[in-house]
């Protein structure tokens, strides 16, 4: 492993080229299944989103077309909070007497009581999100990843590989394109179709090492009381409703 610094300049010189090859070579398309989106058993949907898409949802309109029943469960923009878009991403938490406690790193998109995207709506079998031209980057590019350290990788082992053959990184690799579980693996996709996934999957790669540079320039340790929980993103620590843990 190596530098977040290196491995960010190696993102900002990935090929969008060579990952639409790789893309294509795997092949996908959205069959609109809504795996993605929703939990799966007691696992909660927990898809990473960073400060600046929370602030970028908190204006979104929503889709009233796809939204289905659940047009009431995010506010209109007027009344929208940041709690109505993130919550603290779970891992590091632990159970006390009053709930979650401690500290964890970055926010996952909001869930409702099923465990499912907030912003995911299902009509007749067909998912939908009412979000979908602002959705995050991680939803945009899903099921693909590049394999770089301090790039985030969604839940599930990935199914499918492809090494980039482009120039190679202090660890002597060009990088992975990854394909995770979905059912859409496999269908064939355009090249116009496959290059805007790819440059969409270089400009995540390129953010989330931006992120993870943040999060660890700005981390500095606190001790949670019981019942508090404290998550540490790229801006500082905050509070679950996206304020700053120094403002009083």
């Amino acid at each position: 492993m190596h530098s977040l610094e290196a491995e960010l300049n190696h993102a900002r010189d990935l090929s969008v080229d060579e990952i639409a090859d790789a893309i294509e070579s795997i092949g996908f398309e959205c069959t609109r299944c809504g795996d993605c989106c929703t939990s799966h058993g007691d696992d909660e949907h927990t898809a990473t989103v960073f400060p600046d898409e929370v602030r970028t949802l908190e204006d979104a309109p929503i889709n009233a077309a796809v939204a289905s029943g659940k047009a009431d469960l995010v506010p209109p923009v007027s009344d929208r909070e940041w709690r109505d878009i993130a919550q603290p991403m779970p891992y590091g938490l632990t159970e006390g007497d009053d709930g979650l406690e401690g500290e964890t790193f970055e926010w996952a998109l909001q869930t409702d009581g099923c465990g499912d995207c907030a912003f995911y709506s299902e009509t007749d079998g067909l998912g939908a999100c009412t979000v979908h031209d602002d959705r995050p980057l991680i939803c945009r590019t899903y099921p693909f990843s590049v394999g770089l350290d301090g790039t985030s990788q969604p839940m599930g082992e990935a199914v499918d590989s492809v090494s980039l053959s482009g120039r190679e990184g202090d660890d002597g690799e060009a990088g992975t394109v990854h394909a995770h579980e979905c059912e859409g693996l496999g269908r064939d996709i355009s090249r116009a179709d496959a290059e805007e996934l790819a440059a969409t999957l270089k400009e995540r790669a390129v953010y989330e090492l931006e992120e993870a540079i943040g999060v660890r320039d700005a981390y500095e340790p606190v001790t949670p009381s019981a019942g508090e929980v404290v998550v540490h993103d790229s801006e500082g620590a905050k509070r679950i409703d996206g304020t700053p843990l120094e403002s009083e």
